[in-house]
């Protein structure tokens, strides 16, 4: 929608373009407009400067309108037909970005300037952005249902396991939304589109999963992982090489600790760390770790010989230590009694 905008507004007029607040228009025209104005568009115009208005009032903007809607009109079958299909809101973002940098080079006749060219020249004649940031972002407080997901808008994401049942606060913008624990930042998905669909983190049940491993093979996150490439070929050899040493279930639980990994190290040493232990022929997550930091530390340096020493001629000798001259004298101090210790033999009268 921004660059559908973005693009219509540069075939508007620029005083339609340039005009700085609503205070210069006439008393009567402006308690119209802003009559026409939701709330909301009157809280953004407080918040970051903006007019509510989109075109001149009365009869001087009465072609202006029009003008920006058959501008969009014009974009969208010139992008939008056929409809395009993405992935990922993501994937339709970076496609609307190129359509719009394609606008640039168009040439609108009678103009002797490229529609990129007439933008960059009336470029610093805009208003300034707002000084301070704010949030466009909607919060929500869904509730965590069973299987640790949360639904927001007919479309169900995962959050960590731990918050089964409790509330949680969700951001929810354009193109992502990201679940907060108090203030702590839980989880992060990408916003989806079609009714029924499911985001799932397969490190959301990794707590769940350890304690009922049979249940990893046919999950619908471990799917999803894998399609997202998350869920490597690596994985999926220490995962078959654990299974054929210790069994499915033991064999489940140690992919499971390898990937509870993740969470304190990066992806690629994790990965360096799978495939040292499956080398060196061992299956057990300590070993990875190790490995995984071994590979994060770096090559160790190559040894350097020793440079070669001179031999120098020794100067020991065999030293005779001389006897003493005078005898010591004799102890003339009395010899230790321990008399007084005898008391502790006798037991006194009515003890035990």
């Amino acid at each position: 929608m921004d660059t559908n905008f973005r693009s219509a507004t540069r075939q508007l007029p620029e005083r339609q373009r340039l005009e700085p607040a609503a205070a210069s228009y006439p008393k009567r025209q402006l308690v119209r407009g802003f009559a026409r104005s939701r709330p909301s568009e009157l809280l953004n115009s407080r918040e970051t400067g903006f007019d509510a208005f989109y075109c001149m009032p009365g009869t001087e903007g009465a072609h202006e309108k029009g003008g920006v809607e058959g501008e969009i009109g014009r974009f969208r079958r010139r992008w939008f037909v056929p409809v395009p299909r993405a992935a990922s809101l993501a994937e339709l973002n970076a496609a609307l970005a190129e359509a719009d940098a394609a606008e640039d080079a168009r040439h609108i006749a009678g103009r002797a300037a490229a529609v990129g060219q007439d933008f960059a020249a009336e470029r610093a004649l805009l208003l300034p952005l707002p000084a301070e940031p704010f949030s466009t972002a909607t919060v929500l407080w869904p509730r965590v249902d069973r299987y640790a997901r949360i639904s927001v808008g007919k479309c169900r994401y995962s959050v960590p396991a731990r918050l089964i049942g409790a509330r949680v606060r969700v951001m929810l913008s354009a193109n992502e939304l990201r679940v907060f624990d108090g203030s702590k930042l839980a989880a992060v998905h990408p916003r989806l589109i079609a009714s029924g669909d499911e985001h799932l983190e397969l490190d959301h049940y990794l707590e769940i999963l350890l304690r009922k491993p049979g249940a990893l093979p046919g999950s619908a996150a471990l799917a999803q992982a894998r399609k997202a490439g998350v869920f490597t070929s690596a994985h999926e050899a220490f995962w078959a090489a654990a299974r054929a040493r210790h069994g499915d279930s033991a064999g489940t639980r140690a992919l499971i600790g390898v990937l509870l990994l993740h969470r304190r190290m990066p992806a690629g040493q994790v990965t360096a760390g799978m495939t040292a232990a499956l080398a060196a022929g061992s299956c057990s997550p300590d070993v990875v770790a190790v490995e995984a930091r071994k590979h994060a530390a770096g090559p160790e340096p190559a040894a350097q010989p020793w440079p070669a020493i001179a031999p120098r001629r020794s100067r020991a000798a065999v030293v005779t230590l001389p006897a003493r001259r005078d005898p010591l004298p004799p102890d003339q101090r009395p010899a230790p009694s321990v008399a007084a210790y005898d008391q502790l033999l006798t037991p006194r009268p009515g003890g035990t």
